[in-house]
């Protein structure tokens, strides 16, 4: 494309055609493609890295399939692969994790939530600059230090105060102590990305419910909270994802006795503990015990992948854009 200069005198044609000239196609970017293969190349790695675990989680799992029907796996109600006769039905163990996650959610939605709102809409910036670090940095605590936490303090705690009219208390390794670590672990995903969800719902909807005469409590719940749903969504996703995928706090808390049970107050086993015990147990690598393994990760590992993309038609559900 071609530019036309006007008739200009010849002070002005110079610095016309030079600007001009600038707007013409220049030299090849280099840099700037450098940047974007480069972008493209990380991309490829999540991707690639991705794909490999998935293949090396089919290979040997197909293979325990081979000897074990899928019905009997999905369906049986007994899990006791190591110990003769020998069971591999994996539902106590989805029940185990199933119990600890919900129990976590119950403890770390409404903190998490309400912290958030908290550091949105009533903190002053001086609290909240103090404030939201700190509850930040509870996402850095090593999980082994929850798993004690919860089997040296939550679990007597919970035996100390529990009623007597509702019978006996927690066991020493029970579902309840870890499911609220694994909550005290989530809080602070929670309440940070929620409250990053909260702080981008614009101005002008808190001005426009400020002008017609709402409470700051009405605003909080029936403007902000609405408007930043898919946020507050996409942060409860990603604590249930952390959740389920929790290893250190469930064995040292809850305990590695498979019950297909909800009651919080029996030990019970997860799959990512199972998978952590039998992987670095006496195990023959090769055998029918040890291909359990990559079964149950596999498993895992499609129950995450569902929740994420229910995670993700929910937030473009829900999702609301402003201009």
């Amino acid at each position: 494309m071609q530019l036309s200069l006007p008739n200009l005198p010849s002070s002005e044609r110079r610095p016309a055609a030079q600007a001009a000239g600038r707007l013409r196609a220049g030299s090849p970017r280099y840099r700037e493609r450098a940047i974007k293969a480069a972008l493209g190349l990380c991309a490829a790695v999540s991707v690639a890295v991705t794909a490999a675990i998935v293949l090396s989680l089919l290979g040997p799992a197909l293979s325990f399939f081979g000897e074990v029907g899928a019905a009997e796996f999905l369906f049986g109600t007994e899990w006791s692969p190591t110990i003769k006769p020998q069971s591999f039905g994996v539902l106590p163990i989805v029940a185990g994790t199933l119990n600890v996650t919900l129990w976590g959610l119950a403890f770390a939605i409404p903190i998490g939530l309400g912290s958030a709102l908290w550091l949105s809409e009533y903190a002053s910036p001086r609290a909240r600059r103090a404030i939201k670090p700190v509850l930040e940095v509870l996402a850095g605590v090593p999980t082994v230090a929850f798993g004690f936490f919860a089997f040296s303090f939550l679990t007597p705690l919970l035996q100390d105060l529990w009623p007597s009219f509702l019978g006996s208390g927690p066991n020493i390794f029970n579902a309840l102590a870890a499911g609220i670590a694994i909550g005290l672990l989530i809080v602070p995903i929670i309440a940070s990305i929620s409250e990053d969800a909260l702080r981008a719902v614009p101005h002008g909807l808190r001005e426009g419910a400020y002008a017609l005469g709402a409470t700051r409590m009405r605003v909080t719940l029936r403007v902000v909270l609405p408007a930043a749903l898919s946020g507050i969504v996409a942060a409860i996703v990603l604590g249930v994802s952390r959740a389920v995928g929790e290893t250190m706090v469930v064995l040292m808390a809850a305990g590695s006795t498979p019950n297909l049970t909800l009651n919080p107050l029996e030990s019970i086993q997860t799959m990512t503990a199972y998978i952590g015990v039998t992987a670095t147990g006496d195990i023959g690598t090769g055998t029918l015990e040890y291909r359990t393994i990559f079964a149950v990760g596999l498993l895992l590992f499609a129950f995450t992948f569902a929740l994420n993309f229910a995670s993700i038609r929910l937030v473009r559900r829900f999702r609301e854009a402003y201009e």
